[in-house]
């Protein structure tokens, strides 16, 4: 019998008072967990996403950074968006890494896919790829693929930040960093 056992602990950070030099903000509960942590985390609201009308707040925007890590590389960071009621927006991350990887073409405020225009503005081709699921997957094969060839702005130094495994020959792998 294979017995695992995850231990979560959110801590928030306080300021010291009189620090002049590095940074001032420690972590309650002492030290000790700091080195026995396999995992230690820098989540941070980044800004706040508004509704189309601009009265409510939909969601956040999040920067996490990796601070220590026994299972992979440290001090990677990743950028995404929270919906409320959502969770992570999944056609979100797949527009940033289009764009990044040059799938997607933003000229001013215009996104446009091939032959496809998705939309004036973040949110109208979010709305696009929200009523067109199927275009949404093609567009996330490409990304999954030229990931996999290390092609476009981040290339392969970006592969590790991607919200979702790359696609090799096919198939959907996870690297042992991953796991």
């Amino acid at each position: 019998m294979i017995s695992v056992h995850l231990l979560f602990c959110f801590f928030f950070a306080l300021s010291k008072i009189g620090v002049f030099y590095g940074n001032p903000e420690v972590t309650s509960g002492g030290i000790a967990l700091k080195f026995f942590a396999s995992l230690r985390l820098d989540i941070r609201a980044t800004g706040k996403i508004k509704s189309v009308k601009g009265d409510e707040d939909i969601g956040l925007k999040v920067r996490v950074r990796v601070q220590k890590s026994k299972v992979s590389r440290p001090y990677k960071q990743a950028e995404f968006e929270i919906i409320f009621g959502e969770g992570v927006s999944k056609l979100g991350c797949v527009l940033d890494c289009a764009e990044m990887m040059e799938a997607v073409l933003k000229k001013g405020s215009w996104y446009s896919y091939g032959d496809h225009r998705l939309g004036q503005g973040r949110d109208k081709a979010l709305q696009f790829l929200r009523e067109n699921p199927l275009l949404c997957d093609e567009i996330e094969k490409v990304v999954r693929s030229k990931m996999a060839e290390g092609i476009g702005q981040a290339g392969a130094g970006y592969l590790g930040q991607l919200p979702f495994p790359v696609l090799q020959d096919g198939h959907e792998t996870m690297d042992d960093d991953e796991l």
